[in-house]
């Protein structure tokens, strides 16, 4: 019964795709039907037709892809950060996808800033017992000459090792931006403890993975280094979290 009327869903939605409020509807119904918890998100979303993001995304073929919205994120809170003083860093850069837009950005920006990037190109390292069982060692893992070949060569320079090994290299700079991306509770919680006297008044730190049941180490990471600044994490409904320095908020949101 339950695969007759999954077909049936199916086949409507086919015929009502040109549609959109009503295949929305259906489609909602019938997710809720197969994953009772998901929350879905309205379709009427002006900046899904953003030509220059699409574009970017595409790039990166990530167009569709359940990072979309936190990519959208990164973009619009550097534009926070706009004014304030200082490079801006990436722990953990995968395919370049987050970089090339800081690198981007920080063009626009006109100040000379440069854009540093931290990863082992080895995946993530060996998860403890704080990060739960979902990640193994060498997960996520990309080359360097990947990122190199994403990003060009103007405007950033690239750490290659374990974090927070090559921290020292940049211990004398100020930061505006720093997006953390390391899933686990060691690099998270050394990104964090690195950056945070370092970030100017008015940057933003910018957690990918907090609030994940999947990155557990990395939420407790942000929140155990936080419990007595002024600063705690924001959390974001697509996932990911941040702070900005400087800027006391309330420590519950309810």
């Amino acid at each position: 019964m339950k695969i007759t009327s999954m077909l049936r869903y199916i086949g409507v939605l086919l015929r009502w795709r040109k549609d959109r409020d009503r295949a929305f509807t259906l489609l909602a119904r019938f997710g809720a039907w197969i994953l009772p918890e998901y929350r879905f998100t309205y379709p009427q979303m002006t900046w899904w037709h953003d030509d220059r993001f699409n574009a970017y995304l595409r790039r990166f073929d990530e167009y569709g892809h359940f990072n979309t919205h936190r990519r959208w994120m990164l973009v619009q809170l550097m534009r926070l950060t706009e004014t304030v003083p200082g490079d801006t860093a990436e722990c953990g850069v995968y395919r370049g996808c987050g970089s090339w837009a800081m690198l981007r950005m920080n063009g626009k920006s006109g100040f000379g800033r440069i854009h540093h990037i931290f990863d082992s190109f080895e995946g993530v390292s060996a998860p403890n017992e704080r990060d739960g069982e979902y990640w193994t060692r060498g997960d996520l893992a990309a080359g360097e000459e990947v990122v190199r070949d994403a990003l060009g060569t103007e405007g950033f320079r690239l750490y290659k090792g374990w974090i927070p090994k090559r921290f020292t290299e940049v211990a004398d700079r100020q930061f505006r931006f720093v997006h953390v991306d390391v899933d686990l509770y060691e690099p998270t919680r050394a990104s964090v403890e690195f950056f945070y006297g370092r970030l100017s008044p008015g940057g933003i730190l910018l957690c990918d993975d907090y609030g994940f049941d999947t990155c557990p180490g990395a939420t407790r990471a942000m929140d155990e280094f936080l419990e007595d600044k002024p600063e705690k994490m924001v959390a974001l409904a697509d996932g990911g979290g941040f702070f900005i320095k400087g800027i006391g908020v309330a420590r519950d949101a309810l």
